[in-house]
């Protein structure tokens, strides 16, 4: 196993959309452990293969305390979605040190593929909805910070450019 490049944001390749997978082999089993040992390192509650410049639909996630309930969802799709809405703090393993309010259902219904190709449907709310929800705005080429004002996104992506030119400098 190994780290992965995580993108920052602005990075254009964070918009990219990501295609369906279409063959489990060993190097998508590889793949997806080399994304787990990336997240956990971060450390991180959910990284999508986006993240690591890899464009297809697949995300990771652990919600648990003890780092051991890894969950991978390939090719998921959100079936249904509560009317009702919450407010979650969220923050982004591409915008670290970010955290901001972004609204979304409280409750989703969803449906994937696991590592061997095999479906399966998940009822989630609270933190594995938002999860699940921010995860899946990755696949589609959006950034949480998209769901904020263009007052708040220019001010983090001003921050994020500044850092990485200090990260260059050295």
């Amino acid at each position: 196993m190994s780290l992965l490049n995580i993108l920052r944001y602005p990075d254009v390749r964070l918009h990219k959309i990501a295609k369906p997978v279409t063959v489990f082999d060993t190097r998508l089993k590889k793949l997806i452990a080399d994304m787990a040992e990336t997240m956990y390192d971060a450390p991180g509650i959910g990284l999508a293969a986006s993240q690591v410049d890899v464009h297809q639909q697949l995300l990771i996630l652990d919600i648990s305390e003890t780092n051991d309930q890894l969950q991978v969802f390939i090719n998921p799709e959100i079936t249904w979605a509560s009317e009702e809405k919450k407010i979650y703090d969220e923050g982004c393993l591409s915008v670290p040190g970010v955290y901001d309010g972004v609204e979304r259902p409280a409750r989703i219904k969803a449906r994937a593929l696991d590592a061997d190709g095999k479906s399966f449907e998940v009822e989630a709310e609270g933190l594995l909805a938002v999860c699940l929800q921010h995860e899946m705005d990755h696949l589609k080429g959006k950034v949480f910070v998209e769901y904020l004002s263009p007052l708040k996104r220019n001010r983090i992506k001003t921050k994020m450019l500044k850092e990485e030119r200090d990260l260059k400098r050295g």
